[in-house]
C-alpha cells in the first residue's frame, strides 16, 4: 500500500543507541538529556528562540491560548486540520471563520478583518500545507484592533518568510512534530514564543503549573514531551537535510508533470518564502475529476488523501453564523498526492498518468 505520507525511520542501531543511554540514566521524562538537546538544536537550526518542546501539536496550540489568556471569539480559518478548531472549541473559545483565498488556500486578510468585532480577541489562522500566509497584512490588522496572532504552522518546519523563520511571526507559533511530518518525533510539537515572560510561564503550565523550585505556581497540565520522542527527533534531525533534498525531487517531478494539465491547479505559493516540500496538494476543476483519480489510485492501492476536508464550518460542534463557500468548494475539489523521501520513479509515474488520463477523459465527456 501506498499512503499519502510515509514516515522517515533512521537506523533502529542509531535509535537504540539512544535508548540504550535512556535506559543507562532511567531519566525517561521531566526534561532529560535528549529534550533538552532537541530543544537547544532545532532552535539553533531553525532559527527561532524561546522553543518550547511539548507532547504533540494540539495540546501545543492549548497551551497557547491559555497562556495568552484568549476568551471570547477568536477568528479562524475553515481550511485547515481538524485540531485547529477543536482546540479553541476545547478551551472553551469561540471559533469565527473567515473565507479562503483560492489560489494560496490560506485565509483571505479581506475577509478576515470584516469578521472582527467587540468581541475578537485573537486571530488563529495555518499556514495551508507550510504555504505562509500574508504575514504583513495579517500583522497589520492585529495591531490595529489590537488582537492576538497565534500561527499554526504544523506544515512550516523549516519554512522561511523573507530572510528568517516563518516560526518568528505572530505571538505564538505551533509547529507539529507527528510521524507524518517532514520532521518528526513521533508524536510532538513545539510552540515559538515572541515574549519571554510567556515562554516562562509555558514552561510551567506543561509541568502542572509546577516551577524550578518545585512549587505550583498556577493551574497546569502535562504536556511534555519524553526521551523516547526526543531521542527519534534527534536522529531525524541529523538527517534533515537529505530528507528535504529526496522530497524536492519528487516534489519538482509533480510539478513539472502536472502545471500545465487542464483541469487540474497547484497550490499558489508565498513569493517571499522558501518551501519544505511537506504536501503535494492538487485541486481539480470538477469533484467528479477527483473522485475519478482517487477510485483509480484505489484499485491501485495507491492512496492519496482528501486534504481538507470537509470545511470545518461543517462539523457539527463549529458551525458558525455563515457557510464559507470557497473552503467548502476547494475542500470538495483537493486531492494531496503521496509524497515522502523513498517514494519510488514507478509508483509516482503511475499516479501522474493517472491524473492526466482522468483529467482528459472528464474533459473530452464534457466537450
Amino acid at each position: 500500500m501506498i499512503q499519502v505520507t510515509k514516515t522517515y525511520l533512521p537506523d533502529i542501531k542509531k535509535y537504540m543507541s539512544y535508548v540504550e543511554k535512556i535506559y543507562e540514566s532511567g531519566r525517561l521524562t521531566n526534561g532529560g538529556q535528549f529534550v533538552e538537546e532537541l530543544q537547544s538544536r532545532l532552535a539553533a537550526y531553525l532559527g527561532v528562540k524561546n522553543l518550547l518542546l511539548m507532547t504533540n501539536g494540539t495540546l501545543a496550540l492549548q497551551i497557547a491560548y491559555r497562556v495568552l489568556g484568549l476568551k471570547g471569539d477568536v477568528l479562524t480559518t475553515p481550511f485547515s486540520f481538524v485540531a485547529t478548531t477543536s482546540s479553541l472549541v476545547w478551551e472553551g473559545l469561540n471559533p469565527v471563520f473567515a473565507d479562503i483565498d483560492p489560489e494560496t488556500m490560506n485565509i483571505d486578510p479581506k475577509q478576515l478583518e470584516e469578521r472582527i468585532t467587540q468581541n475578537t480577541t485573537a486571530i488563529v489562522v495555518t499556514h495551508v500545507f507550510g504555504n505562509p500566509c500574508e504575514l504583513d497584512e495579517i500583522n497589520r490588522i492585529a495591531r490595529k484592533y489590537g488582537l492576538r496572532v497565534i500561527y499554526d504552522a504544523a506544515h512550516a518546519f523549516d519554512v522561511k518568510y523573507g530572510n528568517q523563520s516563518v516560526l518568528n511571526f505572530g505571538d505564538v507559533s505551533m509547529v507539529s512534530f507527528h510521524s507524518t511530518k517532514l520532521f518528526h518525533s513521533i508524536e510532538g510539537g513545539a510552540l515559538v514564543f515572541r515574549d519571554d515572560a510567556m515562554y516562562e510561564r509555558a514552561k510551567r503550565v506543561i509541568n502542572f503549573g509546577i516551577d524550578d523550585s518545585q512549587n505550583i505556581q498556577e493551574l497546569g497540565i502535562n504536556a511534555k514531551m519524553n526521551e523516547f520522542q526526543a531521542a527519534m527527533g534527534l536522529c531525524v534531525l541529523d538527517e534533515i537535510e537529505t530528507i528535504k533534498a529526496s522530497r524536492a525531487l519528487r516534489y519538482r517531478k509533480y510539478v513539472q508533470s502536472l502545471r500545465h494539465i487542464a483541469g487540474v491547479f497547484l497550490q499558489k505559493w508565498n513569493k517571499n518564502s522558501s518551501q519544505n516540500y511537506n504536501y503535494f496538494p492538487i485541486v481539480f476543476e470538477l469533484e467528479e475529476t477527483m473522485l475519478r483519480v482517487l477510485e483509480q489510485l484505489n484499485a491501485l492501492q495507491i492512496y492519496p488523501r482528501r486534504y481538507f476536508y470537509p470545511s470545518l464550518d461543517l462539523i457539527p460542534y463549529a458551525q458558525g453564523d455563515r457557510p464559507m463557500p470557497i473552503s467548502r468548494d476547494i475542500a470538495g475539489r483537493i486531492l494531496c498526492l503521496p509524497l515522502y523521501h523513498s517514494l519510488e520513479k514507478s509508483t509516482q509515474d503511475i499516479i501522474i498518468q493517472t491524473v492526466r488520463e482522468q483529467a482528459l477523459s472528464i474533459k473530452r465527456a464534457v466537450y
